[in-house]
């Protein structure tokens, strides 16, 4: 590898998927703020939306994500239309 181009801070971190509470670690460089403990150690944590757990691609899971009610607003718009 060359040298003076990788990061210094390249350790062991916690992320954990918020949709359904999985975490894995994995090496980053990532900056964290928060600590989350797995089997008595202590890991750095990151917090992501989505991984391949969670995610349709790799679940063959479909999943309507309602952000302010957004899906109803549009079936009532156009429930008249529908045929």
């Amino acid at each position: 590898m060359k040298k003076g181009i990788h990061p210094e801070t390249y350790r062991l971190v916690a992320f954990k998927d918020m949709s359904n509470e999985d975490v894995f670690i994995t090496r980053s460089c990532a900056n964290t703020k928060e600590k989350i403990t797995i089997d008595g150690v202590e890991y750095p944590l990151v917090k992501v939306e989505i991984s391949n757990t969670s995610h349709p691609f790799y679940t063959g899971k479909v999943k309507i994500v309602d952000t302010a009610g957004r899906v109803d607003k549009f079936y009532q718009r156009y429930k008249s239309r529908q045929k």
